[in-house]
């Protein structure tokens, strides 16, 4: 494959003198000219544009990063059994992307990962130089994508998340809702069957369609055997969610479904919720749900997938049903003024696994210090708790505080089984967390271990129908939904956050992109009075923080109001 470098300088490139505020912008503006062009019907300059981003060196920049620094499998080789760790092996990735020909792609690792169920999950790993070239193939196909999707899509999409999806749910449920049967469905092997044919024949005359093809038909390696893939999209690459969703755009439409604003009848009165692969549609009869599934038999098989006989199922809403780690049921409340209520809750299964791993950890700990224990169970607590904190949680997590109290007992007990329980509960239980007033805190007068409970129940904002990051028209919209997640910092960065525009002032990008978080100090000296106040720090991206250091450029983020003009 060759490849025409578009807005490039000359010369090598050199990791820490790159432009990232220039390179995120360009890339960002080419993403949104291919989204207006796909609304506004002109193929032909779609393909322009996306042949522009196929070509542009910017882009290219902005993958090598993601990719080598920023995702979470950054580490994990594929067959070649390369890893990109030094600038100047990245330096090295870029120069081979724009230079090396012929290109064909690799057979992909496949690895196996631990459900929740106790079962395996296939994963296939492209090299680091595949895994690049899809970064940047998605960043040219799914501007036009994200212009068609529908809005009750909510699956790896830019800007949308599970807690979007839940919402969406809470909506259609309410007590008053006359959609009171569900169709909670599961397709049968989603990602391993999806017919190539089918997605080659939805992504049309797509400039990178070649190289979409090698990726589906690339095969995969599991212990030293290689084997091919008629079909299926390989769980671990980049581009395999935006497949998936290609593959299965167009429910909404077959389900007759149509948005309110619109003069058409919605058939049967139904609603739909997707993520990925996992959706539920609402109707106002059994009968519907059943003319429903009959429906999406149909269409799936054209896809080359199908329903799952076992798990496919059909509920009452007072029955309930789990979707993505939550139990969604109305229950029958006297108080409440249509009798009914509308809970949505952790599910126990979820719950359940959460025990099972604590269980395991804690049995791991047994005999270390206090510190180990806290560096190992906060982050599982936080992000447990962050995830679920907008639902009905508040009893979930008083349970699984007083789960946490009795298996620090035992760990007590079993480190010191001599002693006696006054001993124990004066050495590790007191006030350990100043903030607040709680004399029953594990830890030791250095850490604390975090309750469940500490994290207060806040209501997730759902996002607006069809809108996409892309969409250059709700800039104002999308900046006031990142300001809504800076509410999760604490109040000295919630005030640098806002001052920064929760943007980072290095690269320009959004604080929340998924990288982790640096607190910056323009004057570094810890013996300087001024090293801690506010107007002396700013919130940056672990490696733009690098940067800052590595390159010693005190201008980098030296005046606020010139960062962010």
């Amino acid at each position: 494959m060759q490849i025409t470098t578009a807005n490039r300088t000359m010369g090598q490139t050199d990791w820490h003198s790159i432009n990232w505020k220039r390179a995120n912008r360009s890339v960002r503006n080419l993403r949104q000219r291919i989204f207006k062009a796909t609304q506004a019907g002109d193929i032909n300059k779609v393909r322009q544009l996306q042949k522009l981003m196929l070509r542009s060196y910017s882009n290219t920049l902005i993958c090598v990063r993601k990719v080598t620094q920023v995702n979470a499998g950054k580490h994990t080789p594929g067959m070649d059994k390369v890893v990109i760790k030094t600038p100047k092996a990245r330096e090295e990735l870029i120069e081979a992307i724009h230079s090396y020909q012929p290109w064909r792609s690799c057979p992909a690792r496949r690895v196996y990962i631990p459900k929740p169920n106790g079962k395996q999950q296939p994963l296939g790993i492209p090299t680091i130089l595949d895994r690049t070239h899809q970064a940047r193939v998605k960043n040219a196909l799914e501007p036009q994508w994200e212009a068609c999707f529908e809005g009750s899509s909510y699956g790896f999409r830019p800007g949308r998340s599970c807690h979007d999806a839940i919402m969406a749910i809470y909506s259609l449920a309410h007590a008053g809702s006359r959609r009171r049967w569900i169709v909670d469905a599961d397709i049968k092997g989603a990602f391993d069957n999806i017919s190539h044919e089918f997605l080659l024949k939805a992504i049309g005359n797509f400039p990178a369609k070649g190289l979409i093809k090698q990726w589906l038909k690339a095969g995969y390696v599991d212990k030293n055997v290689f084997y091919e893939t008629n079909s299926g999209t390989p769980q671990g690459g980049i581009i395999s969610p935006l497949l998936a969703n290609i593959a299965l755009h167009g429910m909404e439409e077959m389900l007759k479904i149509v948005r309110w604003g619109c003069k058409k009848t919605n058939a049967g009165n139904r609603a739909l919720v997707r993520y990925a692969d996992d959706f539920v549609v609402f109707c106002e009869s059994e009968e519907d749900t059943l003319q429903v599934i009959e429906d999406l038999k149909i269409w799936l098989s054209n896809r080359g997938l199908s329903l799952s006989e076992e798990k496919t199922r059909v509920v009452h809403i007072t029955e309930g049903f789990d979707f993505l780690g939550f139990n969604i049921r109305q229950y029958t409340q006297a108080s409440a003024r249509k009798g009914v209520k509308l809970l949505i809750k952790p599910s126990k299964k979820s719950v359940l696994t959460l025990k099972d791993n604590l269980r395991i950890l804690w049995k791991h700990l047994r005999g270390a210090r206090p510190i180990a224990i806290t560096v190992k169970l906060n982050p599982i607590i936080r992000g447990w708790a962050n995830y679920y904190r907008m639902a009905n949680a508040s009893k979930t997590f008083s349970y699984l505080d007083t789960h946490m109290f009795n298996k620090a007992v035992r760990w007590a007990k079993s480190t010191h089984n001599n002693k006696s329980w006054k001993y124990i509960t004066k050495k590790y239980w007191g006030r350990w967390n100043k903030a607040c007033n709680d004399k029953w805190v594990f830890g030791d007068k250095n850490t604390f271990l975090y309750k469940f409970s500490w994290v207060k129940i806040k209501r997730h904002v759902q996002v607006k129908s069809r809108s996409s990051k892309d969409d250059p028209a709700l800039k104002t919209y999308w900046e006031d939904r990142e300001a809504r997640k800076g509410r999760n910092l604490t109040k000295e960065k919630q005030i640098i956050a806002f001052y920064q525009k929760y943007k980072c002032p290095v690269c320009h990008e959004s604080l929340f992109n998924g990288e982790e978080l640096h607190d910056h100090h323009i004057i570094a000296d810890k013996k300087n009075i001024e090293r801690n106040l506010l107007k002396n720090r700013r919130m940056l991206h672990l490696f733009c923080h690098q940067k800052v250091h590595f390159t010693n450029l005190p201008d980098a983020t030296k005046d606020m109001r010139e960062l962010l003009k």
